[in-house]
């Protein structure tokens, strides 16, 4: 009977937490950078849908949603770096 309310608490932790966290902003300029902009606008898409997994499947994926995530979120990083070296290159 613990057990199941353990896990009944865990998943609703799981649900509160997916519902606040919010996918990264597509930031990259798409009239300046439409490939880098296109390639963030996706990477913010996938985001979204592993959201949506964790919150279908009401516990974490073993970890490996959580992170697809974090790895998503290095992506946009990335494409907003690779735009500004762009910006300072006058390009």
């Amino acid at each position: 009977m613990k057990a199941k309310f353990v896990l009944g608490a865990f998943a609703l932790a799981l649900l509160a937490a997916g519902a606040v966290a919010k996918p990264p902003a597509d930031n990259v300029s798409r009239a300046r950078h439409p490939n880098l902009a296109a390639a963030q606008h996706l990477s913010t898409e996938a985001y979204e849908k592993i959201l949506a997994a964790q919150r279908a499947n009401e516990f974490d994926l073993g970890g490996h949603a959580q992170k697809a995530k974090e790895l998503l979120e290095q992506v946009n990083r990335e494409l907003k770096a690779a735009a500004e070296v762009s910006n300072e290159h006058g390009h």
